[in-house]
C-alpha cells in the first residue's frame, strides 16, 4: 500500500511517523517547506518526496493543510489521483471543506472523506510530530452517502490500526457544531484568559488549574483564524452562551449572593459529573 501525505506539520508529520512505525505502507510526502521535506526524508518519516507521478500511485492520500488550501489542492490535482484512491482531509472544520468538494468529487468519481483527528499539541510543525500523538484519540469521519460502505469500513480500520481508540461517523454540520464547543471555544477562552494583567506575574502563584486553562493559548494564529471564521456562526453561539453564564457568576459575586453563587457552582459541578466520559 502506498500512502501520500500532503503537509508535514504536526498532524501530517505525526501521521507519517505513525504509519511508518505501525504499518508496512510506503509513505510519500509533500510540504511547501524544502527544509521540512528534507528533514522528513532524513528521519525516514517518509520514503520519498511526492511528485505528480507517485501521487498517481497512492492508494490513500491524507491532506493535512488549512481548509482553503485543502479544497484548492484537491481541485487542482483531481485528475492526478489514482482511480479508487481514498482521499481524507484532516481539517478542524468540515463544512467549509466538504461542502465545496461534495459535488465536485462526486463528478470526478473521487472517494473523498472528510476527517478530523482529535489530537494535537500547543506547538506546531514537523519538529513536534510524534508517533504516539493519536494513541487513544478519536478520529472523526464525515463521509457522504455516495461513498461505498466498504470504503468507509476500510478507512475506519486503517485509523484504528494507527492507535485511534474510536472512529466517529457523523455529518459535517454536526462535526462543526460540536467542535465549536469542544475545541474552538476552549482556544478562544484560553487565549483571552492570558491577557489578564495577572499573567505577567503569575509565577509562584500558579499550579495545575492555570496550566490546564492556558495550555492552548499558545496557538497558531494563522490556522485558528481560518478555522474560527469558517465556523463563525456556531462558534459565536457558544461564545454568546458562555458570556451569558459568566454574567450570572459575576452578578452573584459582585452582589454577595452566596445562595445564587452556590447554586451556579453546584449546577456546573453536576453537569461535569454527568458528562464525564467515564460515566457515558
Amino acid at each position: 500500500m502506498k500512502i501520500g501525505i500532503i503537509g508535514l506539520g504536526l498532524i501530517g508529520g505525526s501521521l507519517a511517523k505513525t504509519i511508518k512505525a505501525k504499518t508496512d505502507a510506503q509513505v510519500v510526502g509533500y510540504d511547501i517547506s524544502p527544509t521540512t521535506l528534507n528533514k522528513a526524508l532524513m528521519l525516514r518519516a517518509i520514503d520519498e518526496a511526492m511528485d505528480e507521478q507517485n501521487l498517481r500511485e497512492c492508494d490513500m492520500v491524507l491532506i493535512a493543510l488549512y481548509p482553503d488550501a485543502t479544497v484548492d489542492f484537491i481541485k487542482k490535482y483531481a485528475n492526478s489521483f489514482k482511480k479508487d484512491a481514498v482521499i481524507v482531509d484532516c481539517c478542524g472544520v468540515k463544512g467549509a471543506v466538504c461542502e465545496p468538494l461534495h459535488d465536485f468529487c462526486y463528478s470526478k468519481k473521487l472517494w473523498f472523506i472528510g476527517g478530523h483527528p482529535m489530537a494535537g499539541r500547543e506547538f506546531s510543525g514537523f519538529d513536534y510530530a510524534k508517533i504516539d500523538l493519536f494513541q487513544n484519540a478519536s478520529m472523526i469521519l464525515t463521509p457522504y452517502t455516495y461513498i461505498p460502505l466498504e470504503i468507509v469500513e476500510q478507512t475506519k480500520k486503517f485509523f484504528l490500526e494507527l492507535g485511534f481508540n474510536q472512529v466517529v461517523i457523523t455529518t459535517p454540520a454536526k462535526h462543526d457544531q460540536m467542535i465549536a464547543y469542544t475545541s474552538q471555544l476552549a482556544h478562544v477562552v484560553s487565549n483571552a484568559y492570558v491577557k489578564s494583567p495577572g499573567a505577567q506575574c503569575h509565577h509562584g502563584f500558579s499550579a495545575g488549574s492555570y496550566l490546564d486553562l492556558t495550555r492552548v493559548a499558545r496557538l497558531n494564529e494563522t490556522m485558528w483564524t481560518e478555522l474560527f471564521l469558517h465556523n463563525s456562526e456556531k462558534l459565536c453561539f457558544e461564545l454568546d452562551s458562555l458570556i451569558e453564564h459568566l454574567k450570572e457568576y459575576r452578578e452573584a459575586i459582585a452582589g454577595g449572593d452566596a445562595e445564587t453563587l452556590r447554586r451556579l457552582l453546584r449546577e456546573g459541578r453536576e453537569l461535569k459529573e454527568a458528562t464525564d466520559p467515564k460515566k457515558c
